[in-house]
């Protein structure tokens, strides 16, 4: 499977999770120490269209000031989520947006599949957090992870010495793949 159809994957199952979390879900803790629900849908909606327009080589949507100003109450936040997930599956879904360079709205342009690599990855952990916190057990496609592994292995140190990651988490060797992929991000499994 090319990794154009591995952001269908990641965005099915993504869109399941969302589409299952309560709204009286918000305020429970996710995997990620600095979020709870709801300010983990406040970090997907205001890094969404940043993450799709990546893929477009487009300019990048002005954003809300901050991504505490995403304002869950002010309509349907599910529904907002879902149509950032399709147009993220509708534009990496191109081969064109693996291609060349591009940029997630600062000056500095990577390759475009570093970045699309980047955002298989941010879709599947922070399915796994939101899945966590609100007692779901999404069902993966293994291609998928597959791709994310192998990507985490060669990149992971990077996004720690970032700061996006916390601490490589140890997990056994033999675990499943989601597992090894949460602890290359620094979360326990």
């Amino acid at each position: 499977m090319s990794r154009e159809q591995l952001i269908d994957k990641a965005v099915a199952t993504a869109s399941e999770v969302v589409e299952n979390i309560n709204p009286d879900q918000l305020a429970e803790p996710t995997p990620c120490a600095e979020f709870d629900v709801r300010a983990l849908l406040n970090h997907l909606l205001f890094w969404g269209p940043s993450l799709n327009a990546a893929a477009r080589k487009a300019p990048v949507p002005p954003p809300a000031a901050s991504e505490a100003d995403v304002d869950l109450t002010a309509g349907d936040w599910a529904s907002d989520l879902g149509v950032l997930l399709r147009d993220r599956a509708a534009a990496w879904g191109e081969p064109s947006a693996w291609t060349g360079t591009t940029t997630l709205g600062g000056p500095q342009e990577m390759p475009a599949e570093v970045i699309g690599a980047m955002v298989l990855g941010e879709t599947v952990v922070h399915t796994w957090d939101l899945a966590k916190a609100t007692g779901q057990a999404p069902a993966w496609d293994a291609e998928l992870l597959e791709f994310v592994h192998a990507d985490l292995v060669l990149t992971a140190s990077v996004g720690r010495d970032m700061g996006l990651y916390g601490p490589e988490v140890p997990v056994p060797s033999d675990a499943p793949l989601i597992e090894r992929i949460l602890g290359l991000t620094g979360r326990t499994p």
